[in-house]
């Protein structure tokens, strides 16, 4: 097995550009995307202008697409049959992410590519870190020859026109899923042993969008089975707006419900990695690629970063994607049809947010509320969106959603348990319900079954919701071939729990545990007003019985990670209350980081703060946060100097513990006048504006 060691480093970003004084953000590594040579620079120099800055250079391109026209063209292996690889729907027209950019059918000549052309080269450049992002297939692909080739010898029967009935669509997506799966394991792989050949150590990341919104999205990718294989060293999780912002049904009303998205987002991600010895990065990105105004973006931002920091076993990060759209691009003013760059309140509040990345630490502390309860999710939900049969619907993903958001709204964090890590003794650690359907997913491997029965006889509870009657139910698996006549894996998984393979609803007893059968679809308790109420007592009651405890119900979570409290307040929950914290805070989402003896925050809002009474104890003089990277510090009996970094054109406000009033502050050697001193905190305010090559800052009491 492959060695898997710490991370290279805490932050990173991915940028195709140069080093630039503009988005020189100050992370700990970079991920130069892509090896193609633009115009006057090379991909060799566009690494070295990052490394010769002191970033720990890292290496991301696409495995799905990307500007690979030297292969589409036939250039690399003379060959022009490559242009047929892409992936095509059903009127035959060609699924692309831009000109000679289509989602690539990953057949071996792509694999060879993909290794001979792109990943030698950058293991020769020196990189050791490796990412290759999004293995996506579309749902609505599936009809080009390439695919049709690969289905034969998958198979070893002719392919079949996935939207011809359910089995077709299983079948389809299911070697989807395989193609991508063998296609990394294959790349990655050759970069580990060409790697070994020239003595490095090569690191393989997949960064990906997690399999509620692959799901949601109708896009087919190998997801949690990655995380086994011994060449995977870890992922990044690519939450953010544009995926969290994706509208969902609750209690009969469908729309965007963004921070309680990215939570499970981000718990999906996290569980994939739970019981196995895996990085895994949290992504958020302060803008989307929908055109949308500056306060539409900051206030997103902020619930998926609130979102993202209520894991606090998670403290590695990609701060952001393109950084040259984020600094350089041209948005909407809010309310106008004018466009400009970010303003400079929304980038200090920024690099303020990212800048406590490079700091906050994982905590043994966990989010408020009931822990314990757990809802079952599978790679197979992807094979079961596109396209509908049957008459059978599932508006929005209801199914997961039915059975998450009714106790995520009433305070509950929900973890989420994928069926692939049920091998893992971890993976039931400290749960005690778990609540899953065949309704929107099924098992890939009988095997599961019998880790959740061993789960449920030593005590566990299991919710079951679901009436069976999806499509699905009956395409070609293990339940119904090989000598097996189950006419839905249920059936299966009741039998193994001693139980008729169809029971009624109601509630069972196996060995010290319990089951509780709903047969209602879990789509109706989102899609229906008021529907959730008894799914909801059901998990409350059973849940009471196995821990003896009443399920906590609130708007709110709280998590505290050092001196740092992240809060989330829920609307369409159990209370309209706001929260409010008392003590001494410095609000992080505010780019003034005024000091708070009372934060307040309403439902629907999140917030973020210092709290600067767990300072650790000793701490003479520090920037507590601020808008840019801190370096150089230097602290005597009556002074305090340092040198801050952050990108050109804009502006940095510090919040800054000190023993005492400053007598003399001053700033690359010009003193100033107006920084503000507050007593109570002991804390000053000082802005200026930020040079990537640093602002010496000198502090005199």
């Amino acid at each position: 097995m492959y060695a898997q060691n710490a991370p290279e480093a805490k932050t990173i970003f991915q940028t195709s550009e140069p080093w630039k004084t503009e988005t020189d953000i100050r992370a700990d590594g970079v991920m130069v995307y892509g090896t193609v040579d633009k115009p006057g620079v090379t991909f060799e120099q566009r690494m070295q202008s990052w490394k010769d800055r002191g970033y720990k250079v890292q290496f991301m391109t696409g495995v799905a697409w990307g500007d690979y026209s030297d292969y589409f063209l036939g250039w690399w292996d003379k060959s022009i049959e490559h242009m047929k690889e892409g992936q095509r729907d059903r009127d035959g027209r060609e699924i692309g992410h831009g000109y000679l950019t289509p989602y690539i059918v990953p057949t071996e000549s792509f694999i060879r590519y993909m290794q001979e052309k792109q990943i030698k080269r950058v293991i020769d450049s020196g990189i050791t870190s490796i990412y290759l992002e999004e293995p996506e297939f579309w749902a609505h692909a599936g009809y080009s020859d390439a695919f049709r080739n690969e289905w034969q010898k998958y198979y070893n029967f002719p392919w079949r026109a996935q939207h011809e009935s359910p089995e077709n669509t299983y079948l389809s997506n299911k070697l989807k899923y395989q193609l991508y799966y063998n296609a990394l394991e294959k790349i990655f792989t050759y970069a580990k042993e060409y790697g070994k050949s020239k003595g490095l150590e090569i690191k393989c990341y997949v960064p990906t969008h997690s399999l509620v919104n692959y799901t949601s999205w109708q896009i087919i990718s190998p997801e949690a089975s990655l995380a086994s294989l011994d060449c995977v060293d870890g992922y990044i999780a690519q939450v953010w707006t544009g995926t969290s912002r994706e509208p969902v049904f609750y209690n009969g009303v469908k729309k965007e419900r963004v921070f309680e998205n990215a939570f499970l987002e981000y718990g999906c991600m996290k569980s994939m990695t739970d019981p196995l010895n895996r990085e895994m990065y949290f992504l958020t990105d302060p803008i989307e690629d929908r055109a949308k105004d500056w306060t539409d973006y900051k206030i997103n931002y902020q619930a998926t970063f609130a979102a993202q920091l209520m894991y606090p076993m998670i403290d590695t990060y990609e701060v952001m994607p393109w950084p040259d759209r984020i600094y350089q691009g041209l948005y909407r003013i809010a309310g106008t049809d004018k466009r400009q760059r970010i303003p400079r309140s929304y980038s200090t509040q920024m690099q303020v947010m990212i800048n406590t990345l490079n700091d906050i630490k994982k905590s043994s502390k966990q989010i408020s509320g009931t822990k314990g309860i757990g809802v079952l999710m599978a790679n197979s939900m992807m094979f079961q969106r596109f396209p509908n049969h049957a008459g059978y619907e599932d508006p929005q993903f209801s199914s997961f959603y039915g059975q998450t958001l009714p106790l995520l709204k009433k305070g509950v964090p929900v973890d989420i348990v994928h069926i692939e890590n049920t091998p893992f003794a971890q993976t039931f650690k400290d749960l005690k319900v778990l609540v899953m359907s065949y309704s929107n997913m099924k098992p890939l491997d009988a095997k599961f079954h019998g880790f959740i029965a061993d789960w449920v006889k030593n005590g566990g509870a299991l919710v079951y919701c679901g009436e069976d009657i999806d499509p699905y139910q009956s395409v070609l698996e293990w339940w119904n071939t090989n000598g097996n006549n189950y006419t839905a894996p249920s059936e299966h998984l009741f039998e193994q729990m001693g139980m008729e393979r169809k029971p009624s609803a109601g509630a069972f007893s196996y060995g010290k545990g319990t089951v509780i059968v709903m047969r209602e679809d879990p789509k109706h308790f989102v899609l229906k007003e008021g529907n959730d109420a008894a799914y909801f007592q059901t998990v409350a009651d059973v849940y009471k019985k196995v821990t003896k405890k009443a399920v906590e119900t609130k708007n709110n979570f709280i998590v505290e990670r050092g001196p740092y409290t992240i809060t989330a307040v829920l609307d369409e929950s159990v209370s309209a209350e706001p929260l409010h914290l008392k003590g001494l805070y410095i609000d992080l989402f505010d780019k003034d980081l005024p000091v708070l003896t009372e934060a307040i925050i309403k439902p629907g809002e999140q917030g973020y703060y210092y709290n600067i009474k767990n300072v650790a104890r000793g701490t003479k003089a520090k920037v507590l946060c601020g808008a840019s990277r801190i370096y150089d510090e230097k602290v005597s009996a009556n002074s305090y100097s340092f040198v801050a970094k952050s990108p050109l054109n804009t502006t940095n406000i510090s919040r800054i513990l000190l023993p005492k009033a400053p007598k003399k502050v001053s700033v690359n050697g010009k003193e100033v006048q107006d920084a503000l001193w507050d007593q109570h905190s002991k804390t000053m305010r000082l802005g200026f504006e930020n040079n990537p090559d640093g602002v010496s800052v000198i502090v005199e009491w």
